[in-house]
């Protein structure tokens, strides 16, 4: 069992002339999981993914992935990575399927490139040259040939970037079979439901830095309203509900019919306030659990403004 992780940067910084493009970023991905790095435009994290994959040096710090300097030991390296690139890398009248089994030809145990074809939905433009193809057959050329070289640690940036829902969700199956195979990826994505959906641990950054990292599920318990709310026929007797109620709730009839509880919000509560709706002879029409979303964390931390 590999003991150091996927990927470990620490105090990576990159300026460009007076722009400093990363201010002393530490990151640790594990092995055989799914890391979603996550930030606003101009935060960093595609400079620190090219660092990681070799293709720029920082100005100061270390990058280790898969216990190598991606730059010093690139030859070692590379034939064990497979990088999807948003575009470029790929001779634009080179067909679909010739590029792919090109690709597949410079490993020494690829994928079957027929099946990796048929999965990804590439077989009916095959014959067409690269760019004759639409945006989504392109990405999706650019994930098969990331993939193809059955490598232990895959870049993928931006990988369902203007697909159609049938073909993100493929898309999200192969990651997770690649996972599940023991595969390492490093995702960059602006979609947060597909971080939420994908990842093993998220990091957030920006102007820079790393500013967050966890889970989706430590992430967005940290964001908890810690509010349970149901509907129910109007005036109900909310003082016998709070004596029935932990301690430190409280709970109110917000409008005619509608409720909130506050407090500690856990399935015993929830057992308690089902249990008292029963009791009392109340049906809830509705009865959810608030938390944050992952998306409602991330604009908490980086802010809602747009960037440039």
């Amino acid at each position: 069992m590999h003991k150091e992780p996927a990927v470990e940067t620490a105090g990576l910084s990159k300026r460009y002339g007076t722009k400093t493009a990363l201010d002393g970023i530490d990151l640790i991905a594990a092995r055989g999981a799914v890391t979603a790095v996550l930030g606003p435009n101009g935060a960093g994290k595609t400079t620190t993914i090219e660092i990681c994959e070799g293709y720029r040096r920082p100005d100061s710090g270390t990058a280790r992935v898969l216990g190598l300097d991606p730059v010093k030991q690139a030859a070692a390296l590379r034939p064990r990575i497979g990088v999807m690139l948003q575009s470029g890398g790929v001779y634009s009248g080179a067909r679909a399927d010739e590029m792919l089994r090109h690709v597949a030809k410079l490993h020494a145990h690829p994928l079957d490139v027929d099946t990796l074809i048929e999965r990804l939905g590439l077989d009916s433009c095959g014959r067409t040259t690269y760019r004759r193809l639409s945006g989504g057959q392109q990405q999706r050329l650019a994930l098969a040939m990331a993939v193809v070289g059955r490598p232990e640690l895959v870049f993928l940036d931006e990988p369902t970037a203007g697909l159609d829902p049938q073909a993100r969700h493929a898309t999200w199956d192969l990651v997770s079979d690649l996972r599940r195979d023991g595969v390492s990826v490093i995702l960059t994505t602006h979609y947060m439901d597909e971080a939420e959906q994908l990842a093993d641990d998220v990091v957030i950054v920006d102007s820079g830095k790393v500013i967050a990292q966890g889970s989706p599920e430590q992430l967005c318990r940290g964001g908890a309203e810690n509010t349970l709310r149901f509907t129910g026929r109007p005036g109900l007797d909310v003082g016998s509900l709070l004596k029935a109620l932990p301690p430190d709730s409280a709970a109110a009839e917000l409008t005619s019919g509608s409720y909130r509880v506050s407090g500690t919000v856990d399935p015993q509560l929830l057992a308690t306030v089902t249990s008292w709706c029963a009791q009392h002879g109340v049906m809830p029409d509705r009865i959810s659990v608030e938390r944050h979303t992952l998306e409602d964390v991330f604009l908490e931390l980086t802010g809602r403004e747009l960037r440039g």
